[in-house]
Formats: structure tokens, sequence, C-alpha cells
């Protein structure tokens, strides 16, 4: 019988990871290829997209999928639904591993926000040399905002971009003694991050220096895919999901991180 052959969607370092725990399968792991170096996971890798749900659709049945796993960014929206949309089409079982988000900590100051708009709107009114740490994709929703702006990105950012901006190349993870040194170099008094999860040097940095975060939530998980939070669930979930066959029955999704965010109150490039 040949390997169960699993397709992960994303190059997150949970992506990689979960790429490398899963002996016994056939594993292809796909990039966005955004980034013109990418940490290339274990197994065999493509690069570029699908063409949009129907194309990930096609996919999934011209390579015998048997289980679909979206470990993409956590604000990676589109990717997220089409893979939700081509799993339901195709019967292919879908599970989504996603870090868990930061919660706010004693001596935090932040202000939730439900998108980059957002964000932008409320930045003049809590301070005007900014760190930005959205990505570059993010970069454009703060061209009109009058400040002067460092941003940290693997790659440049393309335009629109604010007219005083100063771009830090750059790849995490990234140490919290290197973030208290950026912070006061660059005399910042307001940080602006997406709710990505993972390390949080930067956020121990700002509550040191009581500076304000504005903090962009993340889009919800999709409703009927199953929903994990580590690598070794996900492993644990890929191993159910291959043994059952198409249209199994996965029970009740878990938890996603959208609402463990609620409750409780990726990218490396943050």
């Amino acid at each position: 019988m040949p390997d169960p052959r699993v397709l992960i969607l994303g190059g997150t370092s949970e992506a990689r990871a979960l790429a490398g725990s899963l002996p016994g399968f056939s594993v292809i792991s796909s990039l966005a290829g955004r980034t013109s170096a990418p940490r290339r996971p274990a197994g065999d890798v493509r690069v570029g997209g699908f063409g949009g749900a129907g194309g990930l659709a096609a996919y999934l049945r011209d390579q015998d999928i048997d289980v679909l796993v979206d470990a993409t960014h956590p604000f990676a929206a589109t990717i997220s639904a089409n893979a939700a949309e081509a799993a339901a089409v195709t019967g292919v079982p879908l599970v989504v591993l996603r870090r868990p988000g930061w919660s706010e900590q004693a001596g935090d100051a932040w202000h939730r926000v439900p998108d980059l708009a957002g964000a932008a709107a409320l930045l003049p009114r809590l301070g005007h040399r900014v760190f930005l740490t959205t990505g570059r994709q993010g970069i454009g929703a703060f061209a009109g905002v009058d400040a002067w702006f460092l941003a940290r990105s693997v790659e440049p950012p393309d335009p629109p971009r604010p007219h005083r901006l100063e771009v830090l190349l750059d790849r995490g993870p990234f140490t919290l003694e290197g973030e208290r040194r950026l912070l006061a170099a660059h005399r910042i008094d307001v940080l602006v991050s997406k709710d990505s999860g993972g390390p949080d040097a930067k956020l121990v940095a700002a509550r040191e220096r009581g500076l304000p975060v504005i903090m962009v939530n993340r889009p919800p998980a999709p409703a009927t895919a199953r929903t994990v939070t580590s690598v070794a669930q996900a492993v644990e979930a890929v191993t159910t999901a291959s043994r059952s066959g198409p249209d199994r029955d996965l029970g009740q999704p878990l938890i996603g991180v959208g609402d463990l965010g609620e409750l409780g109150r990726e990218r490396r490039e943050q």
C-alpha cells in the first residue's frame, strides 16, 4: 500500500516542523513564492499559487491527496478560504494548524483593531515614531499616515509606502536584547503588529518601555475544519484522517485560535 499523501500549505515554522514530523507519509509542501529564498521543508516542495479554490481542488484530485493541511500564516485569509472550499468540494479532510495568538499581559498597553485600516486610523493618536511589524504586504495601508516608520520585512515592500519610511530587511526569530536595542536606537514610541502569535520579544520590549501597541486581530479559522494549535496535535489529526478515507468524520471542530484569543482576553518578518 502506498504511503498516504499529505499536502501542507504554508512556509511557516509550524509547516516546516510538521513536514519533518510525518514518517510514513508522502509529504508535499506548497509555498506561496513571495520570498526569494524561502526555507525549504522536508519532502517535496512546490512553489506558487493554484489559481483559486477550483485550481486547488483539481490539484488535490490529480495528486491523489489524502489529507490537506492549512499551515499558512494566520492572516492568509484568502488561501485559507480556498483550502476550506477545495476540501469541501473534493471530500479531502482539512486540518488547520494555527499557532495560538498573543494575550495581553500585565503592564501592556494594547489597542486591538479589526484590520490594518483601523490601525492606520488610530495610529496618529498614539505616536509618531512607529515600529511597523505587519509584513511588507500591509505597509501600503499606512501610506497616508503622517508619521515616521521603521518597517521590518524579509523582502523590500512595494508601493504605496509611507513618505517617511526606513525599511529594515531582516528575518526572525528576533532576540529580546535585539528588540530592546532597536526600539531605543530609533526612539520608537508606538508598535503596530498583527496578532500572529509565536515568539513575542518585540512585545516584551515594548512592555518594558511602556509603549502603546496597536494589535490587529486575526481572522477566524474556517469553521468547517479541525483546528489544532501545535505540531503534535497536527500529526495526530493527520494520522487519524489518513486512516479513515475521504468524507470521514473528524468530529466537532476544536476551538479555533481566533476563539482562544477571545476567550483568553506567522510571519518571521514580523
